[in-house]
Formats: C-alpha cells, sequence, structure tokens
C-alpha cells in the first residue's frame, strides 16, 4: 500500500457493501439486521484514509452488492479500481481484505 496522505472525507471512496441475509445460513432474514449492527464496529479497521465503508443488509434484490461513490456520484468496480490505484491504493486489496473480514464475523457471529 502507499504512503499517500489522507484525501478529504468528502474526497474518499464510498463503499457500501450489501450483505445477502442467506450469509447467515437458513434463518438470516432475521439475523441480518442484527449482523449488520453487530459487525459496525469490527468494520470500522476497514476504513481507511482512501475509504469509507458501510456495511448494510441486502434487502433489496435490485441493489448491487457492492456500490461504490466519490462526491455522491456513483462508479462502476472499475472506475473506483481506477481511483483507487490513483491514490496508490488496490481495490483488489481492499475487497480481499473485507471478504475475510466478513467470514471471519460470520463464523464468529454464528458459533463456529
Amino acid at each position: 500500500m502507499g504512503n499517500t496522505s489522507s484525501v478529504p472525507d468528502n474526497m474518499k471512496l464510498s463503499v457500501i457493501c450489501r450483505l445477502e441475509p442467506g450469509c447467515l445460513g437458513p434463518q438470516g432474514a432475521d439475523k441480518i439486521d442484527d449482523f449488520c449492527q453487530y459487525i459496525t464496529q469490527e468494520m470500522q479497521a476497514l476504513n481507511t484514509d482512501h475509504i469509507a465503508l458501510d456495511v448494510v443488509p441486502r434487502n433489496d434484490k435490485s441493489l448491487p452488492e457492492m456500490q461504490f461513490n466519490v462526491l455522491g456520484k456513483k462508479m462502476t468496480q472499475d472506475q473506483a479500481a481506477k481511483y483507487l490505484s490513483s491514490l496508490d491504493h488496490s481495490l483488489d486489496d481492499f475487497e480481499t481484505a473485507l471478504e475475510s473480514k466478513l467470514e471471519a464475523l460470520i463464523d464468529q457471529y454464528m458459533g463456529h
């Protein structure tokens, strides 16, 4: 990762990660809201000087699992990757860290 100085909050890549209720098993629909609340603090670790993350339930299937915005404008995944690359950061690295963190937190929440 680069060591570029932080960008102003309004210039951060805003990432909305929508979690499928099914990731919590057959009763996931009953648990997803509580789970998203449960992990809020843990997910703050993935917020950086360049990224602002919000994890919410994916109750509307028409919305994408991941949504990227900068300055209130939606971006495609490719645009988000180019934006982070311009700041010497990698969207792939962020997504890998996000998936790994979510897997661990789901296992913890489900008592595995």
